[in-house]
């Protein structure tokens, strides 16, 4: 019995002073740099932190996948008590497929495209347990029902396309867990999902930890995912771990400068950007080839001393299983600081509902896209037409200087909604009036006035630069084309709207290549509001970003549409950043807009059944606030046949509310209910019932 229980108390996996090296002409280049940590069984290990902070580098070093020019330079990996250090290829091999699996950020580069799902797992159990195929079929669909796949059987005979991203996702845990793995090791695994798909995924995460009390490593820059599912945090900067504690003491007792600052970078769930203020952190993260010689944080620390440039700084406990990496920790209060004087925001002044004028009205929008027939006629031209109803009769008014939040599951119609009002896609139906204009027709049919008023801030700025022209070149060509300045003012524009994004005028000759991630969509925002356009349209401006890089675009995008009173569609799936962001949000479900109205009311009851799912899936920085657990069955239906009566009956938690379990929702359109102050549900439950739900979570009093 004591060996038992000494064995469970032993560490799954012992990281020492582990060091990665990459081996180029002009050197070792050192990308991790004395990283210690223990994961036991049935705990989950969370590390964080900002891109090119090392996170995916330790991982790939733990199962040796670092390329031919990487190595381990320096300390040992201990797995179950033996070093991995120096095992051949063989044996790593077998310990990745049995002992020790992992999970990627994208799934489809897990999985074979011309092999059956069934094929793939089979694999796993066939070659590393040496079961048969019979006994190997059974444990795979086993194993897919226990990472709640519908439908296992079938999905076993089909290929990776012919599921969705979230139904891939299961597919590899589910393969990693096939062989009861003791070390499971998650890069990014939610990343790309939607919000509901991901609480599902990391519902799933937590439930195969407590029955296989497998041990988990966790990597994630989301500080609301890590805060729902992991027991302790370790906080990477520059290559090492500057913080590592359990999740409650990470958020509610940050020690370490950069822990701080990565927490005040993120937008807390209830609160907006007139009530709360989003702090970046300066600088970025430095490369590994130009580290400073004393603490590698010191350069964007705002407690830096003279000690702190040259003394070597060593990771210390400075409470139980709380250890940090800085030489002052102790003497430094978070209540106590203040932003420096550049970090501080303009003051937003709130716009007084009686002065507030429609800029944009969409009346019964409809946007389809024709899909090829099934029908054998088709192949001669006369099978029926089908469409995909991407957008399907959406109305709502845009008010001018505000920003209108949209969210929605992917497929819902967010993107297309906003591709179809700047041009990108053809109005089927319905009508778009912008300041007076009717928007019909691509954005190649308009006249330049309108376009100049019309501009769009695109989810990944690689795809809308130039990789051959300079930054000045590309910022240069709207001040032409719209002839806003007169041409020998041009490049004095040019530079005002670079120290309009926070970038200096050196960035005038840059080329793309040269830029970061947030350099790149700081000069996507310039290009987008060179014109001084009235409306801007954002499709998912900070989803791929560092949270400190996302705080300074949205205090950017907050500041430029103060000083231009410019109106701003929102795209994001993140409800806490919609929510920090929007003045209205209109949530979307299969084309349709089911409730529309005010940020704060969106966020309590009354609210559509949809929007409660949404918000209960939110990850939120805070372990200690509590959420309901609602969770949405089943997938989002095909908008080439979309359900009858009420889109989402389907998937409805609340549609037994209803006399005959909701059989109305199935026949009939739902009806619009009005809750005032712009608020509007369309839902067959009435308001009375909507308002008597439980909050989804209570927001602490000082967030309100």
């Amino acid at each position: 019995m004591n060996r038992e229980l000494e064995k469970q108390q032993q560490p799954v996996v012992t990281v020492e002073d582990l060091g990665i090296a990459y081996e180029t002409r002009a050197g070792d280049i050192h990308a991790v740099r004395d990283v210690s940590f223990e994961i036991y069984r049935g705990e989950t290990l969370g590390i964080v932190g900002e891109s090119g902070c090392g996170k995916s580098t330790v991982a790939f070093g733990m199962v040796n996948y670092l390329g031919r020019n990487g190595k381990i330079a320096k300390g040992n990996i201990y797995f179950q008590g033996q070093s991995l250090v120096g095992r051949t290829p063989e044996e790593l091999r077998t310990l990745r497929g049995d002992q020790i699996a992992m999970v990627y950020q994208d799934p489809m580069t897990s999985l074979n495209p011309v092999l059956r799902i069934g094929a793939q797992m089979m694999e796993v159990l066939t070659v590393h347990r040496g079961v048969s195929k019979e006994e190997a079929r059974e444990r795979c669909i086993e194993m897919l029902g226990k990472v709640n796949m519908p439908d296992p059987d079938r999905v076993m005979e089909r290929y990776p396309h012919q599921i969705s991203g979230g139904q891939q996702q299961r597919v590899i845990i589910a393969t990693a867990m096939l062989n009861n793995p003791a070390l499971l090791i998650m890069d990014e695994p939610t990343t790309a999902l939607d919000v509901t798909v991901e609480a599902a995924v990391l519902d799933l995460v937590d439930n195969l930890r407590r029955e296989f009390d497998t041990a988990i490593m966790f990597i994630s820059h989301n500080l609301g995912v890590v805060a729902r599912v992991c027991d302790r945090v370790a906080v990477m900067y520059a290559g090492e771990v500057v913080e590592l504690a359990p999740v409650r003491d990470i958020f509610a007792n940050p020690q370490h400068p950069y822990t701080q600052g990565l927490i005040r970078c993120v937008p807390k769930i209830g609160r907006s950007k007139s009530s709360s203020v989003l702090y970046p952190i300066r600088g970025r993260v430095p490369s590994p080839k130009n580290l400073p010689p004393g603490c590698v944080f010191e350069p964007r620390c705002d407690y830096a001393r003279e000690a702190c440039r040259t003394q070597k700084i060593t990771f210390r406990p400075i409470e139980q299983n709380h250890s940090v990496r800085c030489l002052f920790a102790e003497e430094i209060d978070p209540a106590a600081w203040t932003p420096s004087e550049d970090l501080m925001p303009q003051t937003l002044q709130a716009i007084p509902a009686e002065e507030r004028e429609p800029i944009l009205q969409v009346d019964s929008l409809k946007t389809y896209y024709k899909h090829a027939s099934s029908s054998p006629l088709s192949l001669i031209g006369l099978g029926p037409k089908e469409y995909v109803k991407a957008v399907d009769d959406v109305s709502f008014t845009a008010m001018k200087s505000l920003t209108l939040g949209v969210v929605g599951e992917s497929g819902c119609g967010k993107s297309t909604l906003i591709k179809t009002i700047i041009g990108l896609e053809d109005v089927t139906g319905g009508k778009v009036d912008f300041m007076g204009f009717d928007l019909k027709g691509s954005v190649n049919t308009r006249d330049m006035s309108t376009i100049r008023e019309l501009q769009m801030v695109f989810q990944n700025p690689n795809a809308t630069m130039n990789p051959s022209y300079s930054v000045g070149n590309q910022l240069e060509r709207p001040l032409r084309r719209f002839k806003v300045v007169p041409k020998n003012q041009i490049r004095s524009e040019v530079i005002r709207l670079l120290r309009a994004v926070k970038l200096d005028e050196y960035y005038y000759n840059r080329l793309p290549n040269q830029l970061s991630g947030g350099e790149k969509q700081r000069i996507g925002i310039a290009r987008a509001f060179a014109g001084r356009p009235d409306l801007v349209l954002c499709d998912e401006p900070v989803s791929a970003l560092d949270v400190s890089v996302q705080a300074a675009v949205l205090n950017l995008l907050s500041e430029i549409q103060q000083e231009y009173g410019t109106t701003m569609m929102f795209i994001a799936h993140d409800l806490s950043v919609v929510r920090f962001f929007s003045d209205y949000i209109a949530v979307m479900y299969l084309g349709k807009i089911v409730e529309i109205g005010p940020a704060e009311a969106i966020y309590a009851p009354p609210y559509h059944p949809y929007t409660e799912s949404l918000l209960a899936a939110v990850p939120i920085p805070d372990p200690t606030i509590q959420q309901e657990h609602v969770r949405l069955s089943g997938n989002v239906p095909s908008p080439l046949n979309p359900p009858s009566g009420c889109r989402f009956h389907t998937r409805c938690p609340r549609r037994h509310l209803l006399p005959n379990d909701g059989k109305i929702c199935e026949t009939e359109e739902p009806p619009l209910r009005d809750a005032g102050d712009y608020h509007q549900i369309y839902c067959h439950i009435p308001l009375e019932q909507l308002r008597e739900f439980e909050p989804v979570f209570e927001v602490p009093a000082e967030g309100r």
